[in-house]
């Protein structure tokens, strides 16, 4: 291997550690430098209308939804865990010969589930009344596929 590498890389014969001479003399001191920080710039408030000031709120808009968002999301989310679960049964019964759920069950699971991921897009996306109104069937359709399959 030491036929294949250029001239300048090779060690003299017998020179050890006397190659490396440079290793042993002390290193420069460097200075160091702290990470700059970057704050956004303080902007004055541009001189408005005294009708305009009084209308507009103090404080940001909160985002109202996130709580409703977020459980019937979580709907949604479990009602097609439950409908992925019921197809791995019906899978696993099917290879073992052992009674699985039946045509309804596998076919209405995953229909359950797909509407409530597509009422879940709707109110995901948008805000108001089609919102709320998605949110309602997200849980119309947890609610029945539930008391369908599982209550009967």
């Amino acid at each position: 291997m030491a036929a294949t590498r250029p001239e300048a890389l090779r060690e003299p014969a017998g020179a050890g550690s006397e190659a490396l001479g440079a290793a042993d003399e002390p290193t420069v001191e460097q200075e160091r430098v702290a990470p700059e920080r970057i704050e956004p710039e303080a902007t004055a408030p541009a001189a408005t209308a005294p009708e305009v000031e009084a209308s507009a709120p103090t404080e940001p808009a909160k985002d109202r939804g996130r709580w409703w968002r977020g459980f019937t999301g979580s709907l949604a989310a479990g009602l097609t865990v439950l409908a992925i679960g019921v197809l791995a049964v019906a899978g696993i019964c099917l290879f073992t010969g052992a009674p699985g759920p039946g045509a309804t069950l596998l076919v209405g699971h995953p229909v359950a589930a797909v509407l409530a991921l597509l009422a879940q897009r709707v109110a995901d996306r948008r805000t108001g009344p089609p919102a709320a109104g998605a949110g309602v069937a997200v849980v119309l359709f947890t609610v029945s596929a539930l008391t369908l399959f599982w209550l009967t």
